[in-house]
């Protein structure tokens, strides 16, 4: 079982992501609808997270540069970017900024399985 920080500005997102994961035997720990929020989280409690999955386009602070803040909070930090863009320079500008992987919205729990499943998998 990894434990999650979800990062989305859609809170039906947020549910449905919660409910994937959840089926999947993982735990959500906190939930939050924008990067900075996020960031201010995770350098509190980065040590219970095991992966962040993160929405691309967010308030505050976007996902790829909230990204690269948990990254120096912690290098090591597993990293799921969300995208409704399905953009490939957005997908590999995430993967180049040192994301673990990405997920395209609208996604199926094979595909949540498939990110989640790699991203632990990375040592």
């Amino acid at each position: 079982m990894a434990k999650f920080l979800l990062c989305d500005d859609a809170k039906f997102m947020q549910a449905v992501s919660e409910r994937l994961l959840q089926k999947m035997g993982h735990e959500v720990i906190y939930k939050t609808n924008n990067g900075k929020d996020a960031i201010d989280y995770y350098k509190d409690h980065w040590f219970d997270i095991d992966i962040v999955m993160m929405d691309v386009v967010l308030p505050k602070m976007d996902g790829l540069q909230a990204l690269r803040q948990l990254l120096r909070i912690n290098p090591k930090a597993k990293v799921i970017m969300v995208t409704s863009i399905s953009s490939s320079s957005i997908v590999q500008g995430a993967l180049r900024a040192g994301a673990s992987d990405y997920v395209v919205k609208p996604f199926r729990l094979s595909a949540i399985a498939r990110a989640v499943d790699n991203t632990l998998a990375k040592t």
